[in-house]
Protein backbone atom coordinates (compact mmCIF):
# COMPACT_ATOMS: atom_id res chain seq x y z
CA UNK A 1 0.00 0.00 0.00
CA UNK A 2 0.94 3.40 -0.61
CA UNK A 3 3.05 4.87 2.24
CA UNK A 4 4.43 8.43 2.81
CA UNK A 5 7.20 9.27 5.63
CA UNK A 6 7.91 12.94 6.00
CA UNK A 7 11.01 13.58 7.93
CA UNK A 8 13.25 16.92 8.17
CA UNK A 9 11.30 18.59 10.93
CA UNK A 10 12.50 20.80 13.85
CA UNK A 11 13.03 24.34 15.60
CA UNK A 12 14.58 26.99 13.79
CA UNK A 13 14.70 30.78 14.42
CA UNK A 14 13.11 33.42 12.20
CA UNK A 15 15.17 34.04 9.61
CA UNK A 16 16.11 30.33 9.63
CA UNK A 17 15.64 27.39 6.95
CA UNK A 18 14.74 23.78 7.07
CA UNK A 19 14.74 20.97 4.35
CA UNK A 20 11.52 18.32 4.48
CA UNK A 21 11.60 15.28 3.09
CA UNK A 22 8.99 12.64 2.06
CA UNK A 23 9.98 9.16 0.93
CA UNK A 24 7.47 7.09 -0.78
CA UNK A 25 6.80 3.48 -1.21
CA UNK A 26 3.86 1.28 -2.80
CA UNK A 27 3.23 2.86 -5.78
CA UNK A 28 4.89 4.16 -9.08
CA UNK A 29 6.91 6.84 -8.29
CA UNK A 30 6.68 8.73 -11.50
CA UNK A 31 2.95 7.60 -12.59
CA UNK A 32 2.15 9.93 -14.62
CA UNK A 33 -1.14 9.87 -12.28
CA UNK A 34 0.30 10.93 -9.44
CA UNK A 35 0.60 14.39 -7.93
CA UNK A 36 2.71 14.79 -4.90
CA UNK A 37 2.34 17.96 -2.87
CA UNK A 38 2.94 19.77 0.81
CA UNK A 39 0.47 20.83 3.73
CA UNK A 40 0.68 22.39 6.82
CA UNK A 41 -1.72 22.32 9.57
CA UNK A 42 -1.15 25.49 12.54
CA UNK A 43 -2.84 24.88 15.80
CA UNK A 44 -6.94 25.68 15.43
CA UNK A 45 -6.48 26.23 11.46
CA UNK A 46 -7.53 24.11 8.60
CA UNK A 47 -4.73 22.55 6.75
CA UNK A 48 -3.55 24.44 3.81
CA UNK A 49 -1.89 23.31 0.37
CA UNK A 50 1.72 24.84 0.42
CA UNK A 51 3.25 23.64 -2.69
CA UNK A 52 2.56 20.67 -5.18
CA UNK A 53 4.97 19.19 -8.22
CA UNK A 54 3.33 17.19 -10.97
CA UNK A 55 4.88 13.85 -12.10
CA UNK A 56 4.66 14.69 -15.69
CA UNK A 57 6.60 17.97 -16.21
CA UNK A 58 7.46 18.46 -13.14
CA UNK A 59 5.58 21.75 -13.03
CA UNK A 60 5.55 23.61 -9.48
CA UNK A 61 2.90 25.49 -7.56
CA UNK A 62 2.72 27.25 -4.25
CA UNK A 63 0.86 29.00 -1.89
CA UNK A 64 1.46 32.77 -2.36
CA UNK A 65 2.55 33.02 1.57
CA UNK A 66 5.00 31.30 0.88
CA UNK A 67 5.95 32.03 -2.76
CA UNK A 68 9.73 32.79 -2.73
CA UNK A 69 10.78 31.73 -0.03
CA UNK A 70 10.07 27.43 -0.54
CA UNK A 71 10.79 25.42 -2.83
CA UNK A 72 9.61 21.75 -3.85
CA UNK A 73 11.73 18.83 -5.60
CA UNK A 74 11.64 15.40 -6.41
CA UNK A 75 14.11 13.36 -6.83
CA UNK A 76 12.65 10.52 -9.02
CA UNK A 77 15.44 7.49 -8.07
CA UNK A 78 15.17 8.57 -4.55
CA UNK A 79 11.27 8.26 -4.84
CA UNK A 80 11.33 11.24 -2.60
CA UNK A 81 10.27 14.74 -2.82
CA UNK A 82 11.50 17.92 -0.28
CA UNK A 83 10.32 20.70 0.58
CA UNK A 84 13.24 23.46 1.19
CA UNK A 85 12.30 26.19 3.24
CA UNK A 86 14.15 29.24 3.54
CA UNK A 87 13.37 33.05 5.23
CA UNK A 88 11.23 31.23 7.71
CA UNK A 89 8.63 32.75 9.89
CA UNK A 90 6.82 31.97 12.88
CA UNK A 91 3.36 31.83 11.19
CA UNK A 92 5.02 28.75 9.10
CA UNK A 93 5.22 26.83 12.38
CA UNK A 94 3.11 24.12 11.48
CA UNK A 95 2.57 20.35 10.86
CA UNK A 96 4.02 19.82 7.21
CA UNK A 97 2.42 16.67 5.78
CA UNK A 98 3.05 14.56 2.56
CA UNK A 99 0.26 13.91 0.61
CA UNK A 100 0.33 11.43 -2.70
CA UNK A 101 -3.01 12.04 -5.04
CA UNK A 102 -3.39 9.31 -7.48
CA UNK A 103 -6.34 10.67 -10.59
CA UNK A 104 -7.81 8.35 -12.63
CA UNK A 105 -10.54 9.83 -15.18
CA UNK A 106 -12.70 11.36 -12.71
CA UNK A 107 -12.19 9.68 -9.86
CA UNK A 108 -9.19 10.08 -7.24
CA UNK A 109 -7.47 8.92 -4.07
CA UNK A 110 -5.22 11.00 -1.38
CA UNK A 111 -2.57 9.40 0.74
CA UNK A 112 -1.46 11.38 3.33
CA UNK A 113 1.98 10.87 5.68
CA UNK A 114 1.59 11.17 9.61
CA UNK A 115 3.33 14.59 9.38
CA UNK A 116 6.73 16.30 10.63
CA UNK A 117 6.24 19.09 13.20
CA UNK A 118 7.95 22.58 12.25
CA UNK A 119 8.77 25.23 15.12
CA UNK A 120 9.85 28.57 14.09
CA UNK A 121 10.42 30.76 17.34
CA UNK A 122 13.25 32.71 18.85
Amino acid sequence: QVQLVESGGGLVQPGGSLRLSCAASGFTFNDRTYAMSWYRQAPGKERELVAGIASTDGSTNYASSVKGRFTISRDNTKRTIYLQMNSLLPEDTAVYYCKARRTLLSSYWDYWGQGTQVTVSS
